[in-house]
């Protein structure tokens, strides 16, 4: 997908920083010939915001696509907690609402219809099962800004793991298990078969050292930052999180191959100036 690798606003709140963000980033233009748009959170499990994404900017994304595009519109995740289906954190942070009010789809990507691929670059899964749905759409990945105890960060390659099927990644632990034991190698190599379209990633507030809870960052970061490039995206998120992308494997591993970690951001004032 070509476009403005990466963005960034300042937070002001979802209604008004989301537009401005995808003027930024002339998404309207990727929008307009498109069929079905997949949206697609951080919804690990029933856990408030930060440690899920907002309803509140999902809220605003499909108004935004509603205004440039006709294309039918459907949120989709696969949580990954063992004791319930996503549709409850649906029901719980207001997915279920936001779908009845505005007409659009809810999908449990835990449970939906399966491609099987192949990629002769993967070592750890030369074949993988993804749902069609995120393959045969265009894909809006919405992750949250956090550390995470093992991954270090879980931005918006790490936010594609709630595409894999239990049935075939999961234990009896987390429903995507399988992939924990070489976590950074697996996120890249599912980022291999799938990376998202479009990236908006909520930095409004940030979680400072776990991705499940614990500390929020002090003060809060304030930014929403966007992108065709998810490499981009993540290499700012973890400098946001005081990270250095270079110390984190999968971002290493994806840089030059997936996107480029050294793409520098637009911004609002740049933006103008050009």
């Amino acid at each position: 997908m070509t476009g403005t690798p990466l963005g960034i606003v300042d937070f002001h709140g979802y209604a008004e920083s989301l537009p401005a963000l995808l003027e930024l980033l002339e998404v309207g233009q990727h929008l307009s010939s498109v069929e079905r748009v997949v949206i697609k959170p951080n919804l690990v499990n029933t856990s408030r915001p930060p440690v899920t994404t907002p309803v509140e900017l999902v809220a605003a994304i499909v108004d935004y696509v509603r205004n440039v595009s006709s294309a039918r519109i459907v949120v989709a995740e696969g949580c990954g907690s063992p004791l319930y289906d996503t549709y409850r954190p649906y029901r719980k942070l207001g997915y279920v609402e936001l779908a009845d009010s505005r007409g659009i789809g809810l999908v449990d990507l835990n449970n939906a219809e399966l491609l099987k691929l192949g990629d002769s670059r993967c070592r750890l899964y030369p074949q993988f099962m993804m749902p069609r749905v995120v393959m045969e759409s265009f894909l809006i990945s919405v992750p949250v800004l956090k550390r995470h105890s093992l991954a270090k960060v879980t931005l918006t390659m790490k936010n594609m793991m709630g595409c894999a099927p239990p049935k075939h990644y999961g234990g009896l632990v987390w429903k995507k298990s399988k992939f924990h034991k070489k976590l950074h190698r697996s996120i890249f190599e599912m980022n291999l078969y799938r990376t998202p379209d479009l990236t908006i990633l909520d930095g409004s507030v940030g979680l400072a050292r776990f991705h499940l809870g614990g500390p929020k960052c002090k003060p809060p970061v304030k930014k929403l930052v966007g992108g065709f490039d998810p490499v981009a995206v993540d290499s700012y998120g973890a400098g946001l999180l005081c990270l250095d992308w270079r110390k984190i494997k999968h971002i290493a591993l994806a840089h030059g191959v997936l996107g480029d970690a050294e793409a520098g951001p637009v911004s609002i004032s740049e933006a103008v100036n050009l």
